[in-house]
């Protein structure tokens, strides 16, 4: 048998090797940072020049950057000479819990500020895109440094010389600079472009100095498989013409049933079988590309359903059938007029439509069309819509309909979405494809604009800033949308970027929700506990006014805050027990009557503590413990008219208890525990981070909620909403009930488009809604 050339077994700890990989990596990694950071001034000052109002925020970023440049290169080193020690000491340092010790505040207690969340996310930013670009070699050199540190495995969090690692160096670097957090941002951003090819050249050859020293040279780069043939595009179907400057490619592969929308899969297995049960073989004939045939299913399928309920109306009556067969339809050339006439100059009925559940948007298009081509001179006795022209406004109001009804869209935000309802009837005529390709630059639009306006009552500087976005796209595609269709790609792909940014933004507010209930949990623990040793301590006889007192409002005060800061087995927490239970033991001693022992001697210092912490201090503190001692005094010796109250207290509060979350409903008797099946509530507790759910109101109303922490004090869950501001927080019990009564359910991610294409269709067949 053939020996393993690279056998399994690990060298251990190789200090030659390591110093061998930290000169490779530290020294030019050290070297490019400060490389590129020597031009950031530069940079500084020509934004300044563009910066309008803040151009001094900037020139005084740039003489600080100057002013620290040195420090700031000695920083960044630092950290990676601070990672790879730890890493030679075979103990390797997390990125992330570097980041999260670093924010602790004063006592733990205060919470990170917007600023330096923004920076972290924008050096994690940073990390993500070397990550990308450097993915391959990046795993190897996780395993190499890990074979000759002798450490089990590193990863993208542990590895000193990693994207991460590099992401705190940064921002350790810049910390402690006196910049405007817009100037830290620019300059992390500027490391991003400058900076991060260089770390990936470093990386390079790190990894082939490694391999040159034959560390684990049978895992090298592989040649990369020569990319697979693209699939010759299908015909275009004949009802929608190649749009210049449209994307010709990416349509779904319908012949594979899961590349569909789950609306398309369920709908066209409906009538696969439907078809096939009445005209046995003659459904099953489209010849080429399977994916073609299924597309044209599906519009076949619709237009079926659609046309339903339109020969019921027609049969009504036989003047009816002899009104239709005297008309023609209108041309495209007078549809796609009546329309642009409508999208510039929308009239108050189709408007007042928008706002109304209860008026079918559908039939309103219909009359509304009707009417347009009156004014352009067609004899409304003598016209009528094209069946394949009036399955697209029925589907296009129908989708608007289930869009605005189900989705959280009020005030302005509906009053937006419904302004696309005439845009998206035209390219429903000139376009089929839209309603069953997924990819569809119009439907992708539609998506992230009913993302950002879902849930958006303007409440912040950044949704205002949003909706202002959504409006000006709007109004860019009323504007400018004639027949070609290139210009949904156009504003598609810069509301996608607009939008990535304000979804930072989100993600900021979610972990500032997340702290925040982390922060309120822990309160209300200490307060809990606190008030548990000070009922403990008030049992038995009652105390002396001034004892009582002081045990009520400062010591309980010392102690929550005490218990917040340390902990349960804090030094101060100690302190504080031990104090009350000496002041309870003298008063015992006191009602002895011992006279002349010198009261409260041992625990004077200890009292000036708690007084202090009050905000009581000086000859105001001298003179609380000096009523306490007088009290104790008067008891000894049986006077208790020489009793003394404490002196007024600085007015300060105890911590409040967090907010009670507004019950989204009444959970009442069935929220207790043993009415819920531990299985269920073990379902929710084992719910990953991230997962989504629709919260359903009375009303009926649906809003997603993502699960964003779950409590390791009272295990609830966290749920924001699209905006990362908290709206639920519950127990797996009540999340359990919450389901049992129709309040709660899986969210489908399918996006605006496709969930609204599911509401159209259970509308249209219910029996679609009974199948999977």
């Amino acid at each position: 048998m053939m020996s393993n050339p690279h056998p399994a077994a690990r060298p251990g700890h190789n200090p030659d090797l390591l110093a061998l990989s930290r000169e490779a990596a530290l020294p030019p990694l050290s070297a490019a940072f400060a490389k590129v950071l020597a031009g950031f001034d530069d940079a500084l000052f020509d934004r300044a020049e563009t910066a309008g109002a803040s151009q001094l925020v900037f020139l005084d970023g740039m003489r600080e950057l100057r002013r620290r440049r040195e420090d700031i290169a000695a920083r960044f080193a630092a950290h990676l000479q601070q990672a790879w020690a730890a890493l030679e000491a075979a103990a390797p340092l997390s990125a992330e819990a570097t980041l999260a010790q670093a924010a602790q505040g004063e006592g733990g207690l205060s919470l990170m500020s917007e600023h330096e969340l923004e920076s972290r996310l924008a050096v994690r930013n940073f990390a993500g895109v070397v990550l990308r670009d450097w993915k391959p070699v990046l795993a190897r050199l996780d395993r190499r440094l890990a074979w000759i540190s002798g450490v089990e495995a590193l990863d993208v969090d542990t590895n000193p010389i990693g994207p991460e690692h590099i992401g705190v160096a940064v921002h350790e670097a810049f910390g402690a600079c006196d910049l405007a957090a817009e100037v830290r941002l620019v300059l992390i951003k500027l490391c991003e472009r400058e900076f991060a090819a260089q770390v990936g050249r470093i990386y390079r050859d790190v990894d082939e100095r490694l391999v040159q020293a034959g560390v684990m040279p049978g895992i090298s780069q592989p040649q990369r498989p020569a990319a697979p043939a693209r699939p010759a595009r299908a015909p275009a179907m004949a009802e929608a013409a190649a749009e210049p400057g449209m994307p010709q490619g990416g349509e779904e592969d319908f012949s594979d049933p899961q590349n569909a929308p789950a609306w398309a899969r369920r709908f066209t297995e409906r009538w696969a079988r439907h078809r096939s049960e009445l005209q046995a073989g003659a459904y099953g004939g489209y010849e080429g590309d399977p994916a073609l045939g299924n597309q044209n299913m599906i519009l076949e399928a619709l237009h079926e359903l659609l046309a339903q309920p339109r020969h019921v109306r027609e049969d009504a009556t036989a003047a009816a059938q002899v009104a239709v067969g005297q008309q023609r339809p209108l041309s495209q050339h007078e549809m796609m007029s009546v329309l642009s006439l409508l999208q510039a100059t929308p009239t108050a009925t189709l408007r007042a439509a928008v706002g109304d559940q209860s008026e079918s948007l559908a039939q309103r298009l219909k009359n509304e069309v009707i009417s347009g081509a009156t004014r352009l001179g067609v004899d409304p006795g003598q016209a009528r819509l094209d069946p394949q022209d009036e399955d697209a406004i029925d589907l296009v109001g129908m989708l608007f309909d289930v869009m605005l009804d189900e989705r959280e869209l009020e005030g302005r935000s509906r009053e937006l979405i419904g302004r696309l309802v005439v845009p998206f009837v035209k390219v429903a005529l000139l376009d089929r494809r839209m309603f069953v390709q997924k990819t569809h630059p119009a439907r992708r639009l539609l998506n992230s604009l009913a993302e950002a306006c879902e849930g958006n009552a303007g409440e912040s500087q950044a949704e205002r800033a949003l909706m202002g976005k959504v409006e000006e796209i709007i109004d860019r595609l009323i504007a400018e949308f004639n027949e070609n269709l290139a210009i949904f790609l156009t504003l598609e792909e810069e509301f996608r970027d607009f939008l990535a940014q304000h979804r930072r933004r989100i993600e900021i507010a979610e972990r500032r929700a997340t702290e925040t209930q982390r922060g309120q949990e822990k309160l209300e623990l200490a307060r809990a506990r606190a008030l548990a040793e000070l009922e403990r301590r008030l049992q038995g006889a009652p105390l002396p006014a001034a004892i009582e007192a002081f045990l009520r409002q400062p010591w309980n005060h010392h102690l929550t805050m005490s218990l917040l800061r340390e902990g349960d087995d804090g030094e101060s927490v100690g302190e504080a027990l031990a104090l009350a239970d000496v002041l309870l033991e003298e008063v015992a001693e006191a009602r002895r009557h011992v006279v002349g022992k010198p009261w409260l001697q041992s625990v004077q210092p200890g009292l000036r503590k708690v007084f202090a912490s009050v905000g009581l201090h000086g000859e105001g503190s001298v003179g609380a413990v000096d009523a306490l001692h007088d009290t104790l005094q008067a008891i000894a010796e049986a006077r208790p008219e020489l009793e003394r109250a404490l002196p007024e207290l600085p007015q300060v509060s105890l911590p409040t208890p967090p907010a009670q979350e507004s019950a989204a409903l009444d959970l009442g008797a069935e929220a207790r525990p043993e009415s819920v099946d531990h299985a269920d509530a073990a379902r929710y507790r084992a719910m990953d981070i991230g997962t989504w759910l629709d919260f359903i109101d009375k009303d009926g109303k649906v809003q997603a909620g993502k699960l964003s922490w779950v409590s390791p004090i009272s295990s609830r869950l966290l749920f924001v909403n699209r905006r990362g501001i908290r709206f639920c927080v519950a127990s797996p019990e009540e999340l359990v009930v919450m389901e049992r009564l129709g309040r709660l359910r899986p969210h489908v991610d399918d996006g605006a488009f496709d969930t609204a294409m599911q509401g159209v269709i259970e509308r249209l067949d219910p029996q679609t809604t009974t199948l999977h």
